[in-house]
């Protein structure tokens, strides 16, 4: 079984980012069953404006009642999946990114209680817990080059386990968390071949889920 050590995310120091024109905050949360570690998404609601049917991180838009992005994250994550805020056990911050629908988002690293959740049906399709172990198997990782209108070439991620496909800004958040905190080392840019004539160029992706 891979090293799983979560010491690197607590010590980890976040750079953050205030140029977008607006904020938002996931709780990447993390189940302890036995062992073994797990890691919960969500399947976004296929009606919503934004990313409808892709995977994510519990979490949300900013509140201009929100105290701290990390009341963000909670509140949104006890409205989507029904996480207590008390039941979430935080252990640190990754570092913020950017969106292509114009948000910064901060994602904190929490422990959470293996129980069952409920979505709430407005915003959330699906709640999968997926095996850590999974997101190590190379067998299950594909990556890609695309280019970015802003940031130029960019290395893009996706982990298909148990029918689930995580790719986009979740994915690059939860490879955050697998370098940090296990052996997980993602191939180069330097290494990688630009995309092929006729693929999207503007961060979009052409994969249904």
């Amino acid at each position: 079984m891979a090293r799983f050590d979560l010491d690197p995310v607590a010590s980890f120091d976040p750079s953050e980012i205030d140029d977008q024109p607006s904020d938002a905050a996931v709780v990447v949360p993390i189940v302890a069953r036995g062992d073994e570690h797990a890691l919960l998404v969500t399947r976004r609601a296929e009606d919503l404006g934004e990313h409808p049917g892709q995977m994510s991180f519990p979490g949300g838009g900013a509140e201009v009642f929100d105290a701290s992005p990390l009341e963000t994250a909670l509140r949104e994550a006890h409205e989507e999946i029904g996480l207590a805020p008390a039941e979430a056990d935080v252990i640190g911050q990754l570092d913020d990114i950017r969106t292509i629908t114009g948000y910064a988002v901060t994602p904190f690293v929490a422990r959470i209680p293996d129980r069952t959740y409920e979505p709430d049906d407005r915003e959330v399709a699906e709640i999968a817990v997926l095996p850590l172990q999974g997101f190590l198997d190379e067998t299950n990782y594909e990556y890609e080059t695309r280019t970015h209108p802003d940031a130029g070439e960019v290395l893009v991620h996706y982990f298909t386990i148990d029918g689930y496909t995580v790719w986009g800004a979740t994915a690059r958040m939860l490879v955050q968390l697998l370098e940090l905190a296990t052996p997980f080392r993602p191939p180069s840019l330097s290494t990688q071949v630009t995309p092929n004539a006729g693929e999207p160029t503007d961060g979009s992706d052409g994969r249904t889920e």
